[in-house]
C-alpha cells in the first residue's frame, strides 16, 4: 500500500490580546518572539525532509511560520483554510464568556456551534473539507506541509479519524505544534500536537483557550 505523509501544523505563538487584555485584530498579528523559536524549532526538526507542497491559510501567522521552516519553497495561500472565525467579543455576555471560550473545543461540537459568537463549525467544515479533498485530488505530491489554525486543524484530523464530517474538540493544538498523517486508502494519524520545543509538553497543562480567556479584559 502507498500512502502520501502530510504534515499539519498549526502556526507558532502569536499575541491576540495587547498588554491591556484588549483584542488585537487577528489577521494582523505577528509572531511572537517564543512563536519565533518555536518555527525555529519546528523546522530543525523537519531537517532533511523536503516537501513537495507547502500550503498555507494565507493569513500573516501562518506564512510566517511557513518562510521559518521551509525557507526554500514556495508558499501557497489557500483562504478557505483560514481559521474559523469569532464574533465580537464585546457582544458576549458576561456570564457566557468563560463558556464561550473554554466550551468552544469541548467533545464533539454540533455543526450549529457558534465559535465565541462568530462562524459556526458547519461554515467552518464547508469551507475546509471540500478544500481538502481538492489537495488530495492532486496526485503530484508525496509529502506535503500544511501551516494551519487549530479550529482548522482539528476539522482536518477528525475526518481523518472518523471519515466523517465531525469535529472533535479534543485535540490541543498547540502554537507550533506538528501533526503526522498519511492518506492512501485510508487516513494513518501517527502522530498529534507535537511540540518541538517542548516534546513532552513540560511547561503547560493548559489548552490554549484556557490561556486565551485568561488574557481576556472585557470592558463592561
Amino acid at each position: 500500500m502507498s500512502r502520501r505523509r502530510l504534515y499539519l501544523m498549526r502556526h507558532a505563538d502569536v499575541a491576540y490580546f495587547d498588554a491591556d487584555g484588549r483584542p488585537v485584530r487577528p489577521a494582523d498579528v505577528s509572531l511572537t518572539v517564543a512563536g519565533r523559536e518555536q518555527a525555529r524549532a519546528a523546522a530543525a526538526a523537519f531537517g532533511g525532509v523536503r516537501f513537495d507542497r507547502v500550503v498555507t491559510s494565507g493569513l500573516a501567522r501562518t506564512l510566517e511560520t511557513a518562510r521559518l521552516v521551509a525557507p526554500d519553497n514556495e508558499l501557497e495561500s489557500w483562504p478557505e483554510l483560514r481559521e474559523i472565525e469569532s464574533g465580537r467579543l464585546s457582544e458576549i455576555p458576561a456570564e457566557e464568556l468563560e463558556e464561550a471560550f473554554l466550551g468552544a473545543f469541548r467533545g464533539r461540537l454540533r455543526e450549529e456551534r457558534r465559535f465565541l459568537g462568530g462562524e459556526t463549525i458547519g461554515s467552518l467544515l464547508d469551507r475546509v473539507l471540500p478544500a481538502l479533498d481538492r489537495l488530495l485530488a492532486d496526485a503530484s505530491w508525496d509529502i506535503m506541509l500544511a501551516v494551519l489554525h487549530g479550529g482548522v486543524n482539528r476539522a482536518i484530523l477528525s475526518y481523518a479519524l472518523t471519515g466523517e464530517r465531525a469535529f472533535l474538540g479534543g485535540f490541543e493544538q498547540a502554537p507550533g505544534c506538528i501533526n503526522v498523517v498519511d492518506v492512501g486508502d485510508d487516513w494513518i494519524v501517527r502522530a498529534v500536537n507535537v511540540t518541538p520545543a517542548d516534546l513532552i509538553h513540560r511547561n503547560t497543562r493548559h489548552t490554549t483557550m484556557e490561556e486565551l480567556f485568561a488574557q481576556y479584559r472585557p470592558v463592561f
